[in-house]
């Protein structure tokens, strides 16, 4: 609930001098407005006298209207600016770019009409220009400088964090996370690419080939399966039923091409290659003896494999082939923590590196358009860079529609890393009803920037709000009902919180650890239809203005529990910080040059192990459980610079 400036001001006590003691401690009192306008700037110049002497100075960039009402109420004085930079005038919110909505807009406009009350943070606001302020609160970081800042300022953003908050740098940097902990990021993260390179082109190239064989040979599965769990339904119907309807789909419509089990003979082929490799049977294979199939020969099985899933072609006598083929899955899915995922239709969700907000973000499932996306004369080339990622094909649906998880978390020191994991968060639906068989974004991407242009289909369950949004608390009521209340708690809660501690763990060594500053990150999350989460992207400065009922009341409350954070505890470490929780704090920070620490932080558990032996500096990290697929299971060496420990749950630390 959106927090009212005038709630937050203490009450006076009939007593001039004890409640002159008390606005001088609090800030300033309801009654201020009624006192003799000598009186209110006399309590106004006191109150700032103590701010000052307190280093209780902030200035804001943007429209923080939450913030703002948080800071003056613990006694902070705003110190306005002349001017809003022309970067931050025209400044979106992060990844997620919004400016503030305009109810926003609205909710401090009346608070600023307030008049007398305004009056006296004006005054107070021109005592105190020409004060450093110990608080800056931006829209981007782009807009102060941090390295003109004095050591005691302290700031919302952390430079260098591309590695995490941008679509590219998450992709190829979560590649080296077995080099600092011990986690396979294709167990929460979709595998990505690249298209601005051409090993990574070829990486995704290769990758599709692959999830298109196996897709082969889940049809066939799928296809036997059916018509066996057919034939039992039909056990005890009348002699005269149809025989031809146990025949498979070659007999249900007679127009239909037919396809060779060859098809299924050379995806077959493509597996058992991809199982040899991973098992390092082809070490000793000359670079041309290793060719599986020629181009020719790849072009002919997608041509087959696309007329397969369009439903325009059947494979004669698949069943003669189901054994082999449901052996082979068997052996993937042991390897291949992201089979699951896949599906059939081999879709890729496109994203354009250098915009946010969800634009010009796509759906597709034809190698050949993807590939001409990276063409020299298709874009400029600032808008060129690609990346590509694998699609859910199989996501956790809530009245056959789909959704997704927006989860914060505060980081308020990179050395030693500590996270602070929000225990509210919201879903975000989309307006129509799932279906792989239509690409629109209005199905597929549930960004609430795409969303709210676009009307709620008449075909979509009418239990989903209008305004298509849940929290957390509503979603964990929805399982419960369902009879699978654990989930939450067993499954998606801890794994979220897992994949933040080792992507930040991951992101340490190339952000600038800046003391004295703290940043909010918005993490997405998709989950799979066992509720496993996976890790979309991670937003810097998260969108917060009140789009909904929804974010009206969750935004507002995570902006009040940022500054319990980061002003509570700067002002004494055992103080309330409302929904947050110390997801981990590192201990023990060792430079990457003395050895480093194994890091043993499970969320997941709430506990942590001691840290392990140190590891020699050259030791190379082999992540059997990985799927290769290209440079992206080439493992490089850490950063010198590397900070690594221990990292262990804690309450109430500093």
């Amino acid at each position: 609930m959106e927090l009212e400036e005038g709630d937050r001001l203490l009450s006076a006590s009939s007593d001039g001098d004890r409640r002159e003691e008390k606005k001088l401690k609090g800030g300033i009192s309801q009654d201020l407005t009624s006192a003799p306008k000598l009186d209110r700037y006399k309590i106004a110049k006191q109150l700032t006298e103590k701010a000052i002497k307190e280093k209780k100075i902030f200035s804001i960039y943007g429209h923080y209207p939450v913030v703002r009402a948080a800071l003056r109420s613990r006694g902070w004085v705003e110190k306005k600016l002349p001017f809003l930079p022309k970067a931050a005038a025209g400044a979106q919110d992060g990844c997620d770019g919004r400016a503030e909505s305009k109810r926003a807009e609205g909710k401090e406009n009346r608070e600023e009409a307030l008049g007398k009350t305004e009056d006296i943070h004006d005054a107070m606001a021109r005592l105190v220009k020409n004060e450093m302020p110990y608080l800056l609160w931006t829209i981007k970081r782009d807009i102060i400088d941090c390295h003109s800042l004095h050591c005691d300022q302290m700031l919302n953003h952390y430079r260098k964090t591309a590695s995490f908050t941008t679509k590219i740098g998450l992709c190829l940097n979560l590649r080296s996370l077995p080099w600092y902990v011990q986690a396979d990021p294709d167990t929460f993260f979709p595998r990505c690419y690249s298209l601005c390179a051409e090993s990574e082109k070829q990486a995704f190239l290769d990758d599709f080939r692959l999830t298109m064989a196996s897709s082969i040979l889940k049809w066939v599965v799928n296809q036997q399966n059916s018509s066996r769990s057919k034939a039992r339904s039909q056990v005890g119907e009348a002699s005269d039923s149809d025989p031809n309807l146990e025949t498979g789909p070659e007999n249900a419509d007679s127009e239909l091409t037919g396809l060779s089990g060859q098809l299924v003979d050379m995806a077959c082929r493509v597996c058992q290659d991809y199982l040899g490799q991973l098992e390092h049977e082809d070490i000793d294979v000359s670079e041309d003896a290793a060719k599986d199939l020629t181009e020719d020969e790849w072009k002919d099985l997608t041509q087959q494999y696309y007329s397969l899933i369009r439903g325009d072609a059947y494979i004669s006598n698949s069943e003669n082939h189901f054994s082999q083929c449901q052996a082979l899955l068997n052996k993937i899915s042991s390897v291949n923590p992201q089979m699951e995922i896949d599906g059939l239709q081999n879709i890729w969700i496109v994203k354009p590196a250098a915009k946010s907000r969800g634009r010009d973000i796509v759906c597709m499932n034809r190698v050949e358009e993807i590939l001409e996306l990276e063409a020299p004369d298709h874009l400029p080339a600032k808008d060129s860079k690609w990346v590509v990622q694998k699609y859910i094909e199989t996501p956790l649906l809530i009245y056959d529609t789909k959704f997704d998880i927006r989860q914060w978390f505060l980081v308020t020191d990179w050395n030693p890393l500590t996270i602070w994991f929000y225990k509210e968060s919201y879903l975000r639906f989309s307006t129509r009803r799932f279906s792989l068989d239509d690409l629109d974004s209005a199905i597929h991407l549930c960004n609430n920037s795409i969303q709210k242009h676009l009307k709620n289909d008449r075909g979509r369950s009418t239990l989903l709000p209008q305004h298509n949004m849940w929290t957390s608390s509503r979603f964990r009521q929805y399982l419960q009902q369902r009879g699978q209340g654990s989930a939450w708690g067993g499954v998606i809660y801890p794994s979220m919180k897992q994949a933040v501690a080792d992507t930040m763990q991951m992101a340490q060594s190339r952000v600038e650890p800046r003391q004295n500053s703290f940043e909010l990150y918005g993490a997405d999350f998709v989950l799979g239809h066992d509720f496993r989460p996976w890790l979309i992207e991670i937003n810097s400065s998260p969108t917060m203005h009140a789009s909904t009922p929804v974010t009206a009341q969750l935004c507002a409350q995570v902006q009040e529990d940022v500054i319990r954070v980061v002003v509570g505890r700067r002002d004494g470490h055992c103080c309330d910080v409302g929904n947050f929780e110390l997801l981990c704090r590192q201990v023990g920070v060792l430079s990457w040059g003395r050895g480093r620490r194994g890091n043993t932080c499970d969320p997941a558990q709430g506990s942590h192990t001691r840290p392990q032996p140190c590891l020699a500096r050259r030791t190379v990290v082999s992540p059997s459980s990985r799927v290769s697929r290209g440079p992206g299971a080439s493992w490089g060496p850490p950063h010198a610079n590397q900070a690594k420990g221990s990292l262990q749950t804690a309450r109430g630390l500093p």
